[in-house]
């Protein structure tokens, strides 16, 4: 399956890069000739050493504030630099192996979009009135137009754009040709996919596998049944948020069959969405850090070693691979998404767990298509292997703050199992063998 073999870098440029919060349309360049994105190559270098070959950033359209209140869809946003800049970037990205996915904002626009203007200025003989979902004139809205128009969650500065005219949907196809064609870019995710049209999703689908057919499209879905978006002829995958709950939930409640249960309801044999691969992570740009979300620091190592041996595709949010900490405050995600200078980041044991995960997922198969196979499970210790025909990975978790032995069945025939980090061998007795892990430690073995 598509990017099922990638492991993703997740950028939110406008707070990576510390722009202003405001576009007041100003350039930052000189001369809008001059190449130029904020996001240096060096993170391109960095995504690279950190065994990252993909990279979803987002949002890049022209807006307003944000990044969601979209001003132009043909048009990288001014603050973190221009077209050709962004352009660069990707050959940067490309060059060393790595695949590049931009926000799809289509659900909404900002109030600055052309067509939400016009239909400010002109009212009832605008052009713009059909491209916005319950315009009335009979009402007002919460920021004094004196017509109604359905907005996203409410959020008058979010109107909701009506993808069912087929000028709208023509337009946004337009617009995708436009990125892959002027960027070469290799995949969108769909923001707030949950609430879009699936007839739209279906003839994205159609129209860029004819762009490019190895496009790859993700959408953002936190609640619901996963198999409704992730079917054939729709998306090639959605956002793994009951997994993203289920993850820090375990470990702060000592309670890994919330983990074991999210997975046997995802991907069981009567499972949601059992073929899907999702878009696995713990943590990104809506959610406080993962540092922030466990009650214990030493857990970060078993929640990053579980995330890269799971089924799916992992994801590391930018600076969280030196555990950074960020929690929403008074409403505002601005704390999730912070400036960061890569050259005053250091790298810590963290950062080479990460490394060092990425590194056995690409080189070992079955962790990328095995088949997942619980091997034991109590609240505290959980073990699963990832097997592919005659070869088999094995995950070992200890969620306990003491040391635990486990007596495990090995999932393949061997003579035991050698750490695929330490170099440890443990020798099997009539198919079985002995682990001990201490407190809040994960271990990776394969059945040699």
């Amino acid at each position: 399956m598509l990017f099922q073999d990638r492991i993703f870098y997740h950028i939110y440029p406008l707070g990576l890069c510390g722009a202003p919060e405001r576009n007041d349309a100003a350039p930052l360049t000189e001369s809008g000739d001059v190449p130029f994105f904020a996001v240096s190559e060096a993170w391109a270098d960095h995504m690279q050493s950190l065994g990252c070959n993909a990279v979803y950033i987002g949002p890049l359209f022209e807006s307003t504030s944000h990044g969601y209140d979209t001003r132009d869809y043909r048009r990288v946003d001014r603050r973190l630099g221009n077209n050709a800049g962004f352009r660069r970037w990707v050959d940067a990205c490309h060059e060393r192996g790595i695949k590049v996915v931009v926000d799809g904002v289509f659900n909404h626009t900002g109030r600055e979009f052309p067509a939400f203007k016009n239909l400010r200025e002109k009212k009832w003989d605008s052009w713009g009135k059909d491209w916005y979902c319950q315009v009335n004139f009979d009402g007002t809205s919460p920021l004094g137009d004196d017509f109604w128009y359905e907005s996203w969650r409410g959020y008058p500065e979010l109107p909701r754009l009506n993808v069912w005219n087929p000028k709208v949907a023509d337009e946004l196809m337009d617009v995708v040709r436009f990125w892959i064609e002027n960027f070469d870019i290799d995949g969108i995710r769909l923001d707030c996919a949950d609430v879009l049209d699936f007839e739209f999703m279906r003839r994205l689908r159609r129209e860029t596998e004819s762009m490019k057919p190895d496009f790859w499209l993700m959408g953002e879905v936190i609640h619901g049944d996963y198999g409704r978006w992730v079917a054939p002829g729709m998306l090639h995958s959605v956002t793994n948020y009951e997994l993203h709950k289920g993850i820090y939930s375990a470990h702060n409640s000592h309670n890994y069959f919330e983990m074991a249960h999210t997975l046997r309801r995802l991907f069981g044999e009567y499972g949601l969405c059992r073929d899907a691969v999702l878009y696995n992570f713990v943590d990104n740009h809506d959610v406080d850090r993962i540092a922030d979300k466990l009650d214990v620091a030493e857990d970060l190592f078993p929640v990053y070693m579980f995330l890269f041996t799971i089924q799916g595709i992992p994801s590391v949010y930018y600076g969280s691979e030196f555990g950074i900490h960020g929690r929403k405050a008074d409403g505002s995600d601005a704390p999730l998404r912070p400036k960061l200078i890569l050259e005053d980041m250091e790298e810590t044991d963290l950062t080479r767990w990460i490394r060092s995960l990425a590194r056995l997922r690409s080189s070992r198969k079955e962790l990328i298509y095995g088949e997942y196979v619980e091997l034991l499970l109590t609240n505290r210790q959980y073990v699963y292997s990832r097997r592919l025909r005659d070869e088999a990975c094995v995950v070992a978790l200890n969620n306990d703050d003491s040391e635990a032995g486990m007596d495990i069945n090995l999932p393949v025939s061997g003579n035991g199992i050698e750490d695929l980090m330490s170099g440890e061998r443990i020798p099997a007795e009539n198919g079985r063998v002995h682990v001990v892990l201490r407190g809040h430690e994960g271990r990776i073995y394969q059945v040699k």
